[in-house]
């Protein structure tokens, strides 16, 4: 059966941002819990938009170094949730915190040439009981900065990397560039947020049924059989 990248809206704020997504084929949107980022939302309005969902689109809940009674707070909000961790937790808070849940975990990389010096496979091995992996830029503010890292400083196809984590694509994602993306990394999913905004927080539909459209398009070029001129 040909692979199709999962893919995740992040940084959801607004009702009719929710609804778009999910109406244009998202298959999870994400509410940031952490306080310092322009794009936070309390739990209660987390939960208030994550009724706003049809069955099968995921709601994740993301978090940077929260405390217990932060992540239990947002849970009793948002019940069914998956969780993202993006700060310094370890491989046990995450498991802790997640209570039995599914969890997601971000890898900062560094951009520019500090990329290459990245040990993904790691990382992946540290954190290898996440559901998957989000790749992301390491940048002021952890994410959502609009920056992407050298993609081909990092071994995605190499086995142990496959063998410990399912890996997202993220960090300065676009409708422009996330076909490349697709067709270099062949992630499990993609998690986009700045790429797809007017303005913080703010998402622009016609941006996030491009970006969409854009993924699916590198899905349908690597399930095409390849070309073969007769001799």
């Amino acid at each position: 059966m040909p692979h199709r990248t999962r893919i995740k809206i992040c940084g959801l704020t607004r009702e009719a941002d929710v609804e778009h997504a999910a109406a244009a084929g998202a298959d999870a949107v994400g509410f940031v819990l952490y306080a310092a980022s322009p794009r936070a939302v309390t739990p209660q309005r987390a939960g208030a938009l994550a009724r706003r969902l049809p069955p099968f689109v995921t709601p994740v809940l993301l978090f940077v170094n929260a405390t217990a009674a932060e992540v239990d707070a947002a849970l009793q909000a948002v019940p069914h949730a998956v969780l993202q961790f993006h700060g310094d937790e370890t491989p046990a808070q995450c498991a802790a915190l997640a209570q039995g849940r599914a969890w997601l975990r971000a890898a900062r990389v560094p951009l520019g040439a500090g990329a290459a010096g990245f040990d993904l496979l790691e990382y992946a091995q540290r954190f290898a009981a996440a559901t998957a992996l989000v790749v992301d830029a390491q940048v002021p503010g952890y994410g959502g900065g609009g920056h992407a890292f050298d993609w081909n400083a990092l071994p995605w196809s190499h086995p142990r990397l496959h063998a410990a984590a399912r890996v997202v694509l993220s960090g300065g994602l676009t409708p422009a560039n996330v076909t490349d993306g697709v067709r270099l990394v062949r992630p499990w999913g993609v998690d986009v947020s700045s790429g797809v905004e007017a303005a913080k927080g703010v998402k622009d539909a016609a941006l996030v049924s491009a970006f969409i459209a854009a993924v699916r398009r590198a899905d349908a070029e690597l399930a095409a059989p390849p070309f073969v001129t007769a001799p």
